[in-house]
């Protein structure tokens, strides 16, 4: 089997600069550092642009991302299995709330049919996730700089997105540092339905 190439970028804000240099150099990865409170949309379009400039795959991490065991082998894996899919590594609880039910329902199917994945059409994480190279030129055309990070990014993008039914990563659900545009708090617990052991 062909090795996946791959590189990492973290996204962080300037209050978590600690945590998000720590976890760049566990993966050797670019760190993008949000200084001026310019918020996670912004943030995460720097590390697309970045990302195009590669040339290989590209996987973008928040600075509250946790990796499980082996995370690099995993990542490698499921990027040779769908090499033309966005994928979300963390499949999350709590938030947002509208899609946990669709969430539960499609684990239980997943674990009647013994598959390891399911898709949504929607990128409603943007903890840790990998954009196909050949989708990127596209995106940043359509970018939309009013919408959420997570939303930004899938919704530029387009089609289904796979999301393994074991996360790759946690959250470390600390207090929010982005300023949401509803002004409503996120009290909800953020962290992974399931997680590889």
């Amino acid at each position: 089997m062909v090795e996946t190439q791959m590189k990492f970028v973290v996204v962080g804000h300037h209050a978590r600069f600690a945590s998000a240099a720590l976890l760049a150099g566990e993966l050797g990865a670019n760190l993008l550092i949000d200084e001026g409170n310019h918020g996670a949309n912004w943030n995460h379009r720097r590390a697309i642009e970045w990302a195009a400039e590669q040339s290989c795959r590209v996987v973008v991490l928040e600075d509250d991302a946790l990796l499980v065991h082996g995370f690099t082998g995993k990542v490698a894996d499921w990027l040779n299995r769908f090499p033309d899919s966005l994928i979300s590594f963390y499949l999350g609880t709590g938030r947002p709330p509208q899609y946990q039910l669709e969430i539960a329902t499609k684990l239980i199917a997943a674990d009647r049919e013994r598959t390891d994945h399911i898709t949504m059409q929607r990128l409603i994480h943007a903890v840790c996730y990998c954009v196909p190279q050949k989708l990127i030129p596209k995106m940043l055309t359509r970018w939309d700089a009013g919408k959420p990070a997570d939303y930004a990014v899938g919704d530029a993008c387009g089609g289904p997105v796979i999301y393994p039914c074991y996360s790759l990563v946690d959250h470390a659900d600390g207090l929010p540092v982005e300023k949401h545009p509803d002004r409503q708090p996120r009290r909800e617990r953020r962290r992974a339905w399931r997680l590889y052991g």
